[in-house]
């Protein structure tokens, strides 16, 4: 049987977070069940490109537009189920356990729950809010990763191509059909360091309310860079 399981990552000046990433991955080399690495990039400038060879990562070029990348991945993906992981998420041992059980027992997509690699009150709280939206309303982030069928991703018509809140955007089409797995991703907590835990929570909140009161992802975008 051949290995079923595409891993698809976007980037974009991602160097620094993705040998990690990519170390994580690992574990289902050694056990067959990955088939494919795709590195789906925007233009990076830094050595994205470089580690992405040496990973032996398939790496496909575009504009860097996330839901963009990630459609144009799934496009070149010939497993039966894609990961979808961001380029500073780090899967946590065992992950191929879980994996194998969901895709062998379930046709639903699924997320993992979320750490930060930071210790505090702030990242305890913003992690668990991240675990339980993804719990009670089908709402995962994709710094959580996601698990999901070729079938039943190109059943709600994949990946919207657009700069921002693609994740959200995914989820939404999905809703209904994710599960939460039992193990724990963790990502960079960088830009909470940057911007500060509770403000950059509530920006995050005010992006949701404001992408579904109807907010087109491109104007996020744009503030979401400055």
């Amino acid at each position: 049987m051949r290995a079923a399981l595409s891993v698809i990552i976007p980037t974009l000046n991602a160097a620094e977070g993705l040998p990690a990433t990519l170390a994580s991955l690992f574990e289902g080399l050694e056990a067959g069940l990955i088939r494919e690495l795709i590195i789906t990039d925007g233009g990076s400038t830094d050595a994205t490109r470089v580690i992405a060879a040496e990973a032996g990562a398939l790496f496909v070029e575009g504009a860097p537009s996330r839901g963009g990348q990630l459609r144009r991945g799934a496009a070149l993906a010939q497993g039966t189920w894609f990961l979808i992981l961001h380029a500073d998420t780090e899967l946590p041992p065992g992950w191929v356990g879980a994996v194998r059980d969901h895709m062998a027992h379930q046709d639903d997509a699924a997320a993992f729950r979320l750490a930060f690699d930071a210790r505090g009150v702030m990242p305890v709280l913003v992690a668990g809010w991240a675990n339980l939206r993804t719990y009670l309303f089908d709402l995962p982030y994709g710094d959580q990763g996601l698990l999901v069928s070729q079938a039943l991703l190109d059943s709600v018509g994949g990946y919207p191509d657009q700069p921002l809140m693609e994740d959200v955007a995914l989820a939404l089409r999905l809703w209904g059909h994710i599960r939460l797995l039992p193990l724990t991703v963790r990502t960079s907590a960088a830009r909470y360091r940057a911007d500060g835990w509770f403000r950059r929570g509530a920006q995050n909140h005010l992006r949701l309310l404001r992408y579904l009161l109807g907010a087109k992802p491109a104007d996020l975008a744009r503030h979401y860079r400055r």
